[in-house]
């Protein structure tokens, strides 16, 4: 019998961000970040105007009113991709659109003009002096169903099974689907009665009245359609029946949460609940020290041996070291057997820090063939976890693997951290959101340990710069929420990512004892 996996979400609300991680049989898999300064972008849909036509690419340009123009590659022009996870019946599979990304009678190239009007949504985030990447393959999501506005088909994901259940929901959809729309059933729409149903779909269908009313009254460049912010949108695509637990520490975030599960899934209920517990929640459930083990350039494998994780301006590159590894085996049984666990520890690593582009893995060679193979077979294996589109060559004869793995957003990386001119490392160094969110937590550490009142937080003048400009209100929120009363004082002596605490209390830094 297959052990049942404990899937697991806990989220963290702090002033510097709020930060959600997927846990599978307690390790951490995934880990998305929301700041207050970083807006979300992909799922929106706007009312864009093209800037330029690029035959020679294959692309065109889009304003849309984001600081740099959207990149529409003419493959994303009509492109169904997302319809390989669905399944049609036989009349279905007549009518539903190529997935060759193209529309019958279209040629982008002679057919758009510059200046033209064009609906356009997100797929991918703007990623350094790139702008977002954009499709007019257009879709309007809910909890349990997506509207396809230009398609004409239902689809059924194929994660359900049951074809009882998939007949049902067909009959449900058909009843529901608008003329010459497509209607997607998601997973987590599996079991849901035809009330439940019937409620996400007239949701979507408003947001639908609501998006053609701004695209016939508003101005291009112009967004018409906003999706659902980080933290919701992660609950809305990953919060499905095969949810253990989901634990939230903020009670505002916590009570909109519970009322949305109620309304589309409300037999998961008991699943949800409010973290009581003192200090960060992360720190309860072992993520925070997770979190700091796994984004280290050197990553330990229980074995002894180890990866290296470098991310170079082309791409990122892994190398395999055998390390403190001694096996009691033959050299190429020993080396089979940290392949075997380094391609499960990579494929975790690649969904944690949410890489995207070229990968090159190097791992212990292999004289077998078959050996090889097994290697490569239990690493795609691994990464069909991924929800991230991934592509994966087979060995090189120097014994490489290369990948691709799709990149929606920034990594995490990019996220929570910034270039560094003198940290003689990584290059990298802490962002100064992410250092505010270690401030608090340190803070709530602390709070369930001692019982001072009064702490002056030490930190680098340009943070404290940053605090004062973009979050004014950070320090008295701080201060509200775990009855302190907090100074910050700059030091030109300390690194700009780091801070010290000293207590008026004890009148000495407190900061290295918790």
């Amino acid at each position: 019998m297959k052990p049942v996996m404990l899937k697991e979400i806990f989220i963290n609300v702090s002033a510097g961000s709020t930060r959600i991680a997927i846990s599978e049989n307690k390790e951490l898999v995934e880990l998305y970040y929301e700041l207050p300064d970083h807006q979300r972008m992909v799922g929106n849909i706007y009312k864009g105007k093209i800037q330029n036509i690029l035959p020679g690419m294959q692309a065109a340009f889009v304003d849309i009113g984001y600081e740099s123009n959207a990149f529409l590659p003419f493959s994303e022009i009509g492109n169904t991709e997302f319809m390989s996870n669905l399944t049609f019946d036989d009349e279905e599979e007549q009518s539903k659109p190529s997935k060759n990304g193209k529309i019958k009678g279209i040629d982008p190239a002679k057919d758009f003009k510059i200046g033209d009007e064009i609906l356009v949504q997100v797929i991918k985030e703007p990623y350094g002096e790139k702008g977002p990447r954009v499709t007019t393959g257009i879709s309007i999501p809910g909890s349990l169903m997506v509207l396809v506005p230009n398609g004409n088909y239902i689809g059924i994901s194929r994660k359900i099974s049951d074809k009882y259940e998939k007949r049902r929901l067909r009959n449900i959809a058909k009843e529901m689907k608008p003329n010459g729309a497509g209607l997607i059933l998601r997973t987590i729409a599996e079991s849901k009665d035809t009330k439940i149903l019937g409620h996400d779909f007239n949701q979507v269908m408003e947001n639908y009245r609501t998006l053609n009313h701004r695209v016939k009254n508003r101005k291009a460049p112009v967004v018409v359609y906003e999706d659902f912010e980080t933290v919701d949108q992660v609950i809305r695509d990953l919060f499905t029946s095969n949810i253990t637990k989901m634990q939230i520490d903020d009670k505002l975030l916590f009570k909109r949460l519970y009322s949305y599960v109620k309304t589309v899934s409300p037999d998961q209920l008991k699943c949800i609940s409010y973290f009581k517990g003192k200090g960060s929640i992360f720190d309860s459930y072992n993520i925070e020290t997770q979190i700091e083990k796994s984004l280290k350039q050197k990553v330990w494998l229980k074995s002894g041996a180890h990866l290296v994780i470098e991310q170079t301006e082309a791409m990122l590159v892994i190398d395999i070291n055998s390390g403190r590894f001694i096996g009691k085996k033959d050299h190429e049984q020993n080396s089979m057997a940290i392949n075997l666990e380094a391609a499960k520890e990579i494929a975790r690593q690649l969904r944690l820090r949410d890489t995207g582009g070229l990968i090159v893995i190097d791992f212990i060679d292999l004289v077998q063939p078959d050996n090889r193979k097994k290697v490569y077979e239990e690493f795609r294996k691994y990464l069909r976890k991924d929800r991230a589109k991934v592509s994966v060559a087979e060995f090189s004869n120097f014994g490489l693997l290369e990948m691709t793995r799709q990149r929606v957003r920034a990594s995490l990386m990019d996220t929570i951290s910034e270039e560094c001119s003198s940290c003689s490392g990584i290059g990298r160094i802490a962002s100064k959101d992410t250092v505010i969110t270690s401030i608090e937590n340190w803070v709530k550490r602390f709070k369930k340990k001692a019982n001072d009142k009064r702490l002056v937080i030490h930190l680098h003048p340009l943070l404290s710069n940053y605090i004062k400009e973009n979050r004014p209100k950070l320090i008295n929120k701080m201060m509200w929420n775990n009855w302190l009363y907090l100074e910050f004082e700059e030091n030109n002596e300390i690194q700009k990512d780091q801070f010290r605490v000293y207590s008026k209390k004890r009148k000495d830094f407190v900061s290295e004892n918790i």
